[in-house]
């Protein structure tokens, strides 16, 4: 039980990539523990580890758990399914209906398309959401039950300072240098000649599509449109209306859309599209189009260098603040309700240099803190020139670990081992009231040692 923690964080693997295990012919499958009722099979330990793989391709240093851990994730998650049982939580369907669907979308994006999709795992997608419906209930009911084991744990300042002071010198955590940084970026916007020429280019890819069919425009698609996600793949998207994260007239353009038909040109915040139906079944639909960014000239970035310059000025005299000008002036969604903080991968806002684009070093090291830039040009990830403005809040120097600089994050480890020590506990008391078995393969798996004694009384009692 030394690693629920990480335990933790596998209990919601190994659903989706079952889809790959049905459509290959199972050999031999057998039940490898229990707990209550709950049976594991040696699937569902093969599909977790091959899900795990799946989600770490592309990461650097991806740390794949072995099939001891994932026997205890499972194991866990059965004993936190009973008890949530016991205590009769429960989960709405909607809420599953709703995860169902998103996943399918997710898995139908992974293939390519839904027919793809339906063809590598042998069953409709209606099949594979019913197949699928029962352990994401498991997993919600489970998730549930260790929330209320957990949530209502705090910790104190002097629970903070007694885990700090009882954690070696040596094993404190070293920090380099850190800042904290905020921004206003704005997107020029092209001239009205600019659009209405890429609009008539538009028009004319629709004219073709129009003659030509699906083929031609998801040729087009791949010469012509600008948006890397699906360029390669003819623009293809699996689009669902109660999505929240897609553009309004982008998703309302494509479910005014019969089968087959092409949309007039299209204005986003991303750019124009024209949008092609391939297929639609109530609010789910599978569309392809194509993206064209019009460019802005020098004169356009001239004018938003001016209007960022006057923004500076009004900053810099104390008419507005940087977060108050960031509210009312800044383009960028991702950071335009944070004040336009940057975030670090753990969620602070204090962040490494080297986690800061490659265009804001230059500006940051000739500004000392409290400093607003001039407006800066460069290219974001959409491969678009915008302008900014980049305020130099704070800064840390190179550092160990210590309370007055980094109290949050260890109140926050503090706060995470408190919460393991509880669920272990929790964990200790509750599985000797549990009937268990754990396969003879898994003997040699350390971390189940407690689960293990309780297969054995289970065994016993069975002899009795």
């Amino acid at each position: 039980m030394k690693q629920l923690v990480i335990i933790g964080a596998l209990l919601a693997t190994g659903i989706f990539s079952g889809v790959q295990a049905q459509s290959k012919k199972v050999i031999a499958d057998k039940i490898v523990g229990q707990v209550g009722d709950k049976i594991i099979l040696r699937s569902d330990i093969n599909n977790a580890i091959a899900d795990m793989k799946r989600q770490a391709q592309g990461q650097e240093n991806a740390v794949i758990p072995t099939e001891c851990q994932v026997l205890e994730s499972q194991l866990i998650r059965k004993a936190l399914l009973l008890q949530a049982q016991k205590d009769s939580l429960t989960v709405g369907e909607d809420e599953i209906e709703a995860e169902l669907d998103n996943r399918i979308r997710q898995t139908i994006q992974q293939y390519g398309s839904k027919d793809i999709l339906e063809e590598i795992a042998g069953k409709t997608v209606y099949q594979l959401k019913d197949d699928f419906r029962e352990p994401f209930k498991e997993q919600k009911l489970a998730d549930q039950m260790q929330r209320k084991i957990v949530d209502a744990i705090k910790i104190t300042p002097t629970e903070v300072k007694f885990f700090y002071n009882k954690t070696p010198k040596d094993s404190l955590p070293f920090y380099e240098s850190e800042v904290e940084i905020s921004q206003i970026v704005v997107h020029p916007k092209a001239n009205k000649d600019v659009e209405d020429y890429i609009s008539k280019q538009l028009y004319d890819y629709k004219k073709q599509a129009e003659v030509q069919g699906t083929k031609k425009f998801e040729q087009l698609a791949k010469n012509y449109s600008e948006d890397p996600a699906v360029k390669e793949n003819g623009g293809q998207y699996t689009l669902n209306r109660n999505d929240k994260f897609w553009d309004p007239a982008f998703l309302a353009g494509a479910f005014r859309l019969k089968e087959g038909q092409i949309s007039p040109v299209i204005k986003s915040k991303f750019g124009l599209h024209i949008i092609m139906m391939i297929s639609r079944s109530g609010d789910e639909a599978i569309i392809r189009h194509i993206l064209r960014i019009p460019p802005v000239t020098d004169d356009e970035i001239k004018e938003t260098k001016e209007k960022l310059d006057s923004i500076r000025s009004n900053i810099q005299s104390g008419n507005i603040s940087f977060a108050e000008a960031v509210s009312k002036y800044s383009d960028d969604e991702g950071s335009k309700f944070s004040a336009g903080a940057f975030a670090g991968r753990d969620g602070s806002t204090f962040i490494a240099l080297d986690q800061l684009d490659k265009d804001m070093i230059k500006p940051i090291s000739i500004m000392k803190p409290g400093d607003v830039s001039e407006p800066q040009i460069y290219v974001d990830d959409r491969n678009r020139r915008v302008v900014r403005l980049i305020y130099f809040k704070t800064k840390k120097e190179p550092h160990r670990e210590n309370l007055k600089e980094d109290y949050n994050r260890v109140a926050q480890r503090a706060l995470e081992d408190k919460k393991s020590a509880a669920l272990e506990k929790w964990f200790k008391e509750h599985i000797p009231t549990y009937y268990v078995l754990i396969d003879k393969d898994y003997s040699n798996c350390s971390g189940l040692d407690d689960w293990r004694i309780a297969a054995n009384n289970a065994a016993k009692n069975r002899e009795n």
